[in-house]
């Protein structure tokens, strides 16, 4: 694969990832839990398809591949996607999707603490200034009852920054094992809370059409395109890339469903972008 085609896959999955918040917000009565499972039961399915068809063997023998940093990851990434559900429920699209894009930065500062990779001065002045744009966006939160779905946000995208730590750490090329085993993990969460809460599993047929539609084209097909030029490219840019899904995401609602983007959501959440690609930026690897 040329340079201009793994472009191309990444900016179409980050795409594709970025309807996820208008795909939410067209759910009628499904709660979180039963979204959680029915989209994770989606999302599995595809990334077991891709891994299968990648590393061109049977399904079954991709359960024999799994290993301990697979499970590992694999948990960090169903709290993650569980947090990442909730706080789109109980804060706007744009929050969301803005504090998420604090992955990198968080994965830098934990990576130093896990397993001795010490960041540099960069990463430091970007958390500075990324904290700025979360203050900001905290406190518009409090004013308008989403401070709940902020902080969920918040913590998925640590989650997200432990299962990338963690992925560094197992050395391995391929890591849809673990992003595998999170779907299977959540969707596994989301059937059993809905099942202690006696919720049960039938809800409408839109909802369930529009959670498993989330798991296969938004999250699963997202991040498949993704992972399939992730060698392509250097990881910065993947990185840079990537965030096409924190700017398209809230324009979608925006312009289907006519949620407002308030000013502090657009100037905290334009701090936090800046703050991620300028650590991405002089991070990014000289070529010679």
């Amino acid at each position: 694969m040329n340079r201009i085609s793994a472009l191309y896959l990444t900016l179409a999955g980050a795409t594709c990832m970025s309807f996820v918040g208008l795909l939410i917000r067209l759910i009628n009565e499904a709660d979180g839990f039963q979204i959680l499972f029915y989209r994770s039961f989606g999302m599995s399915a595809i990334i077991l398809i891709v891994i299968s068809l990648k590393r061109k063997i049977n399904p079954l023998i991709v359960f024999k591949s799994l290993d301990k940093n697979d499970i590992l990851m694999g948990a960090f990434f169903s709290l993650a996607f569980l947090t990442y559900v909730f706080s789109m429920l109980n804060t706007s699209i744009a929050s969301t999707l803005f504090l998420l894009a604090m992955s990198p930065i968080f994965a830098g500062i934990i990576g130093w603490a896990w397993i001795g990779e010490k960041p540099k001065k960069i990463v430091w002045l970007s958390m500075f200034i990324a904290l700025i744009g979360i203050f900001i966006m905290i406190g518009d939160g409090l004013k308008f009852s989403k401070t709940f779905g902020n902080l969920l946000a918040i913590l998925s995208a640590i989650f997200f920054a432990l299962g990338l730590v963690q992925a560094r750490k197992s050395k391995k090329d391929d890591v849809l094992g673990g992003t595998f085993l999170g779907a299977v993990f959540s969707c596994i969460l989301g059937f059993v809370i809905t099942l202690i809460l006696d919720n049960g599993l039938v809800i409408e047929v839109n909802d369930i059409f529009i959670s498993l539609f989330m798991g296969f084209f938004t999250i699963g097909l997202g991040i498949a395109l993704v992972t399939w030029a992730t060698p392509y490219l250097p990881a910065a840019e993947i990185s840079l890339l990537v965030l096409l899904e924190s700017i398209l995401g809230p324009i979608w609602v925006w312009y289907f469903l006519n949620e407002i983007i308030t000013l502090p959501e657009i100037v905290g959440g334009f701090t936090v972008l800046c703050a991620v690609i300028l650590m991405i930026y002089v991070n990014k690897p000289v070529e010679n």
